[in-house]
């Protein structure tokens, strides 16, 4: 499993780094992102919709946990 650690992204959107993350994944591989950005969190859950992945959400105090598995 791979994981993109995205809270505390203060220069650029912690889109970035996610979404790149998944365009150089493999097929088939796990895939973990970390933020602590709500936005960008509601943003890639409507994305990963859109594209029909399916994916589990993890709260965990402050910080925000989408898994999945690249189709």
């Amino acid at each position: 499993m791979t994981t993109v650690d995205t809270r505390d992204a203060k220069l650029y959107s912690p889109l970035i780094p996610a979404v790149r993350a998944m365009y150089e994944l493999p097929h088939g591989e796990e895939l973990r992102i970390l933020t602590d950005d709500p936005e960008a969190f509601d943003h890639l859950k409507t994305y990963l919709s859109e594209q029909q992945i399916g994916f589990r959400e993890i709260y965990d105090e402050a910080e925000m946990i989408l898994q999945f598995t690249m189709p």
